[in-house]
């Protein structure tokens, strides 16, 4: 079932923020079972609740549904290490985990934070129990030319700086593939977001550069860690077949190199998988979460 962003907030109450070391990280909850963390992408105006509308109320109907901003962006503190931004991510949701007193979880990831999870499997492996990856960032990035997508999005605050304009370009032209869900009404809100001062100053994803770029390079690029072909956990990766962001051939590179990792390339979709074909992918992770083998 789709579920309207302007009616979310009826489904998880008002949130809370956490301390977690010296950041804040705000998280709303929904639901009760087996905990679910869901980590959203790093577009611009990005937070959990607007990533996650149409997902969070058939996902509490089975679990015990937690939804952070990550560091950087919505209500949460707007700092991240960017000597080492994937770390720094998994640390955050490892200490929200532990803050909330919660020993392992699931965690559902996209984009930005599909890269976040599958580094806390790697940094903390007893505290993930299952991993769904949706088009997740950081494998293969430094191989190959950006694609026109990524280099939009770390473009966004260079230049003359973000404008509605851009973002429009961004969420209509890379981020789905059918993109009349993208109302004004979307980008307004995700407009607004993107122009917090504190974020405008810091950006929490942008092209890397300065003297820490080559180091920051290989940290955001997790296809160069060996752990990963150690990473145990039942995976499910879901990808679309018309990501213009990260490339679809890293779902088959996951899936080679893991080793209990399925692959799910959905048609005529593009990098939004749980906005765009909401139905299927609330269905394809229900299932894969509640599976007990």
């Amino acid at each position: 079932m789709e579920v309207p962003v302007t009616t979310i907030g009826e489904i998880v109450g008002p949130g809370q923020t956490v301390r977690v070391g010296d950041r804040e990280i705000f998280c709303s909850e929904a639901g009760a079972g087996p905990a679910v963390v869901l980590l959203h992408g790093g577009g611009p105006g990005a937070s959990g609740l607007s990533n996650y509308a149409r997902n969070i109320e058939q996902l509490a109907r089975q679990f015990r549904v937690i939804v952070p901003d990550l560091p950087g962006y919505g209500r949460s503190t707007k700092r991240i290490d960017q000597s080492d931004p994937f770390g720094d991510l998994a640390a955050a949701v490892g200490g929200l985990l532990d803050e909330l007193g919660i020993a392992s979880a699931h965690l559902i990831g996209n984009s930005y934070g599909g890269a976040a999870a599958l580094r806390l499997a790697m940094d903390r492996p007893a505290t993930v129990d299952r991993l769904v990856l949706l088009g997740p960032g950081g494998i293969g990035t430094t191989r190959a030319l950006p694609t026109k997508g990524l280099s939009a999005l770390l473009a966004y605050y260079g230049g003359t700086g973000p404008s509605r304009e851009k973002l429009a370009e961004f969420l209509r032209d890379y981020l789905v593939f059918d993109a009349s869900g993208i109302t004004d009404e979307v980008i307004e809100e995700r407009f607004r977001a993107s122009i917090d001062p504190a974020v405008v100053a810091n950006p929490p994803l942008r092209r890397p550069s300065g003297p820490s770029a080559p180091r920051t390079l290989w940290r955001m690029d997790l296809t160069r860690d060996q752990r990963l072909r150690e990473v145990t956990q039942p995976t499910l990766v879901i990808w679309g077949a018309q990501d213009r962001v990260n490339r679809p051939a890293g779902g088959r590179m996951l899936a080679e190199t893991m080793p209990h990792c399925d692959l799910y390339l959905a048609a005529d979709t593009g990098h939004w998988v749980q906005w765009e074909r909401a139905e299927l992918f609330n269905s394809l992770a229900s299932t894969f979460l509640a599976a007990r083998s």
